[in-house]
């Protein structure tokens, strides 16, 4: 009886020096993608938008069903009631030969040709209509420009300070004017209100090292501590320094394996959405088994009885 339990004793402690535990994240970090310094906010930058012709175009394909080949020029397809093509006499069915010259012969070289008009001075067109050739005068419509430029409001952190900042400068009597982070505003689940951290704070520096804009912040931030990291946080506050330790949005702990020897191991992850567990693995055959992959179960008793459930598995359809 001794050496049976002396035996069973020994098992007992070899899995407990083999076994492990492992933590993940409870939940993903999200991922950002950080702005530049500099914002470009007026439009794209290129003079001018092209123009209107009030037509659409194809290719200009023989009339015959038989013998189809690609003639000279492009077809118009269809015409913009009142619009530049209608006012120059211009219908469906009318081949456009050249516009002030320049060869048409495909639908590309018109387009390119009506991007790079930024003035509204008539087009001198060739056009074919039947077997006949015309000159027709077309006043293009200019597209309007884009005039709306947009405005800056603040940077967003959403993940280690969720919180709002925008670049000021504070003056400091008998200092240097002092460039910083103004704190505008709290998202859910930001760790900064209760850090004691304020609105109209303007964040100067981080563990001792200065800030210079609202994206050098939230950079810094992002970039160079952890989730659940401890900051200080050194602002400006009606004209008086502070030092404000702060603990950086944790996504919390999670077990994310345990394994005791043969007696059970349990794995699970959030990508894949996946959890497995498993008693007394035998090698060849566990007596429990249990996965879980997404909505998908599955138990296994002694490698011989299974059972498999899903989302999906029983729905009832209409009719």
């Amino acid at each position: 009886m001794k050496r049976c339990l002396r035996a069973w004793g020994s098992l007992l402690l070899l899995t407990l020096l083999g076994g492990c535990v492992s933590y993940q994240p409870r939940q993903l970090t999200p991922s950002v993608t950080l702005s530049p310094e500099t914002l470009a906010l007026a439009g794209s930058g290129r003079e001018g938008n092209g123009a209107d012709l009030g037509l659409e175009a194809g290719v200009n394909e023989s009339d015959s069903l038989f013998n189809v080949a690609t003639l000279p020029g492009v077809r118009i397809r269809s015409v913009v009631a009142n619009g530049p093509a209608a006012q120059a006499g211009l219908i469906p069915g009318d081949i456009i030969l050249t516009v002030n010259g320049t060869a048409t012969d495909h639908p590309d070289a018109l387009a390119a040709i009506a991007a790079g008009i930024d003035s509204p001075d008539p087009l001198r067109l060739e056009v074919r209509r039947d077997s006949a050739v015309l000159e027709a005068s077309l006043t293009p419509r200019l597209r309007a420009g884009s005039t709306a430029i947009l405005q800056e409001l603040y940077r967003v952190d959403p993940v280690a300070s969720r919180a709002g900042f925008r670049t000021e400068t504070v003056s400091v009597p008998g200092r240097q004017d002092q460039l910083g982070a103004r704190l505008v505003a709290f998202f859910p689940d930001s760790p900064l209100p209760a850090a004691g951290l304020q609105h109209g704070d303007l964040v100067v520096a981080l563990d001792g090292q200065t800030i210079a804009s609202a994206q050098g912040l939230i950079n810094r931030l992002n970039q160079d501590f952890d989730p659940g990291r401890r900051v200080v946080f050194s602002v400006m506050r009606d004209g008086t320094p502070l030092e404000l330790p702060v603990r950086l949005w944790d996504p919390g702990r999670r077990v994310s394996e345990v394994s005791l020897g043969p007696l059970l191991r349990y794995e699970s992850s959030l990508s894949p959405d996946r959890t497995r567990f498993s008693l007394l693995d035998l090698w060849l055959f566990s007596v429990y088994r249990y996965t879980r992959d997404g909505g998908e179960r599955q138990h296994s008793l002694l490698g011989v009885f299974n059972f498999t459930s899903d989302y999906g598995a029983l729905q009832e359809t209409g009719p």
